[in-house]
């Protein structure tokens, strides 16, 4: 199969998955608290990825192992909470839009703290799509409603995380299968999600309870594909394709979520159309091998 097709398929799968994420988060939060729903979304990842962890330990040098542990703590645990966090005040279309940041930090990391090179064409693919994004933002019906500062501040947060790891993973752990950084990571992490979950008085609760069953079963749902699956899809792409364009699956996000919102008769208008298009439009711009590498100007 084409070399570029395959990306495109991972791309296409990553954005699908990670783009229905936030409705399973939303759902699950209508019975749990929001440390309880990442808790439970990084154990559960954790558990499916167990027996392959067990296996991947002694494929990974030592000199390694504390950098996988932290890619899953800086790309996978922390977000988990911060995303968790936020769409207590937001909704989940406005924090898939807003995830859309990530590419931005793995080019401001990337020249400040690794030294990375990039070439012109993804700048200025980036540029369009964040333009896109922009504009998605702002035509969501009543986004001025759902404009909390806060809580859109803990997504950047998570994206900064999410650029920094990409950058780490990219740089440091290039010669480790995806599949052992994947379940080394996430297994590693399970542990202090187990911890928070116990203190947040989870192992009290009613399980007989429907809603708590439901919003249970959704977490581990988001676990199991949008960590554990997508996870290791990620790593795969992005050893593939490289940091900038692995990390421009978050511009297919948005697309998914309005998606969603037609599936679940939301409104959405022609401006949204348009502005998947101009984000689609970014990330096929980015994705051209066109011009020579260049330092960006944030490297000087």
């Amino acid at each position: 199969m084409n070399y570029k097709l395959i990306n495109w398929l991972l791309f296409i799968a990553l954005s699908f998955i990670w783009g229905s994420s936030f409705i399973l988060i939303k759902v699950g939060l209508e019975n749990l608290s929001p440390f309880q729903v990442a808790s439970i979304r990084i154990i559960s990842s954790g558990i499916v990825l167990l027996p392959v962890a067990l296996a991947s330990f002694r494929k990974i040098p030592g000199n390694k192992i504390f950098i996988v542990f932290m890619s899953g703590f800086l790309g996978s645990l922390v977000p988990a909470y911060l995303f968790c966090l936020a769409e207590v005040g937001i909704d989940s279309a406005l924090a898939g839009t807003l995830n859309a940041l990530t590419p931005i930090f793995v080019i401001i990391f990337g020249a400040l703290l690794f030294k990375a090179k990039t070439t012109s064409n993804k700048i200025w693919g980036i540029m369009l799509a964040f333009a896109g994004s922009l504009l998605l933002f702002f035509s969501q019906p009543n986004f001025s409603e759902n404009s909390n500062l806060l809580y859109i501040l803990f997504i950047v947060v998570a994206t900064a995380l999410y650029g920094i790891n990409v950058n780490m993973v990219h740089k440091y752990l290039s010669q480790v299968g995806s599949l052992n950084i994947a379940a080394v990571s996430l297994s590693l992490n399970a542990i202090p999600a187990l911890i928070v979950l116990f203190f947040t008085g989870y192992f009290n609760l009613n399980y007989l309870e429907k809603g708590v069953l439901l919003s249970t079963g959704y977490s581990s749902l988001l676990g199991v594909f949008g960590t554990a699956i997508a996870t290791v899809l990620f790593y795969v792409l992005l050893k593939r394709a490289g940091a900038v364009f692995a990390s421009m699956v978050t511009y297919g996000i948005p697309v998914i979520a309005i998606g969603w919102g037609i599936v679940y008769g939301e409104h959405v208008g022609w401006k949204q159309l348009v502005s998947m298009l101009v984000i689609l439009s970014g990330v096929w711009v980015a994705n051209r091998k066109l011009n020579v590498p260049v330092e960006t100007a944030l490297a000087k």
